[in-house]
């Protein structure tokens, strides 16, 4: 199986395991204090030398991240954490772009139903921010804005300057949900006004269920999950400490080698793609996009068939056809950019990892050519 299909989860890097697997048989305490016994101190140890290492690839200080289960109640704890915190002192609206990953999406329209009202802020047809629009929907109700770094299905990598700036000059706080872009594009919280930062480790060859939230030193936020007092009491339940420390080893051995030979293995899906198969669209920004992601309708064909028949051939992508989808929707990504059912049915995604090599990029596009050409044959949408 040749796997392309990195956005979703990644492969463990065994370097990953093998710095994990002491805080599970040897060091596997619960973190304790200075004044603990002896294992629980190193545990709490692994703990914070991991944040440490998260934090220094953010630019912030350690104190400022809180572990979480991933990029979902990372998502979660952001939006309701601020939203609760300034629902009195300030008022009860949060803006999202329209094309935000479900943890966004599906909590803002949780926080809808408890009263507050959410923009849904209008993309273009690459899928950028409209920032004019963005400028205009901030009132002095308005309490966050959520809008991603990077998208996860079409790539487009947002303007955060200039949005951080709006925000900045508005006095509101800014989230962005960085699951797909940490460590594989510049993001510095020293340099940007960012407030909050959701990062994870399964897209970068890390552990399931261990992810992050940045926190900006001096950022109102409540506590949304009752408990201990864990994380400096943000975030109740034991730590995942093997987690952590996985996370923290998958941040230190992304390199930017390694991610320039993704954008080429990108680069290589989509070049050939335009040019050796009639009608193809490519979704998302050509020049501003996510180095290990392509992503392309194929038109006249369904994206439920081409990828059932690229699995019959070995290979491992994903699509934004409704059948594919669990909400038994088309994705609402590709219509957010203005593309019609059709375009959305068709769409194929590509997404490269540590252990893909050019050969692979090669290799899917002269099945996808194939297989396309066939499933053309036999479509009643091809026929016209």
């Amino acid at each position: 199986m040749i796997y392309l299909d990195n956005a979703a989860c990644t492969r463990l890097d065994e370097r990953v395991l093998e710095a994990m697997t002491p805080y599970f048989f040897d060091t596997y305490a619960v973190a304790t204090s200075e004044f603990g016994y002896s294992m629980g101190i190193d545990a709490k140890e692994g703990l914070e030398n991991s944040r440490e290492g998260i934090a220094s690839r953010l630019g912030a200080g350690s104190e400022e991240i809180i572990f979480t289960s991933g990029d979902t109640e990372s998502n979660n704890m952001a939006l309701k954490g601020v939203a609760w915190a300034l629902k009195e002192k300030k008022g009860k609206h949060i803006i999202v772009s329209q094309i935000e990953d479900f943890p966004v999406l599906n909590t803002a329209k949780a926080l809808q139903k408890q009263g507050f009202e959410a923009t849904f802020l209008d993309v273009d047809g690459e899928g950028f921010a409209d920032l004019e629009g963005l400028r205009k929907s901030i009132t002095k109700e308005t309490v966050l804005v959520s809008i991603q770094h990077a998208n996860q299905e079409i790539g487009t990598a947002q303007d955060l300057k200039a949005i951080s700036e709006i925000c900045k000059e508005k006095d509101v706080l800014l989230h962005t949900d960085a699951t797909h872009s940490f460590t594989r594009l510049p993001l510095n919280v020293k340099e940007l006004p960012v407030d909050l930062v959701t990062v994870s480790a399964h897209t970068i060859h890390g552990p399931r269920g261990i992810g992050a939230l940045y926190i900006r030193k001096g950022t109102p936020i409540t506590k949304f999950m009752d408990g201990g007092f864990q994380e400096s009491n943000m975030r109740a339940g034991i730590e995942n400490i093997p987690g952590a420390v996985g996370f923290a080893t998958a941040v230190e051995l992304v390199t930017e080698d390694e991610t320039r030979q993704l954008e080429a293995m990108r680069n290589r899906v989509i070049d050939r793609a335009l040019s050796e198969i009639p009608d193809v669209t490519l979704n998302g920004s050509r020049e501003k996009r996510l180095p290990q992601n392509a992503n392309l309708t194929f038109h006249y064909v369904e994206g439920e068939s081409v990828t059932l028949h690229m699995d019959m051939r070995g290979f491992a992508v994903s699509t934004g056809s409704a059948c594919f989808s669990r909400s038994l929707e088309a994705s609402h990504v590709i219509r957010g950019i203005g593309g019609d059912h059709e375009r959305a049915h068709g769409s194929v995604r590509f997404t490269f990892g540590r252990y893909n090599q050019m050969e692979d990029a090669d290799a899917a596009i002269d099945a996808m050519s194939e297989v396309v050409a066939r499933l053309r044959e036999i479509s009643p949408l091809a026929r016209k």
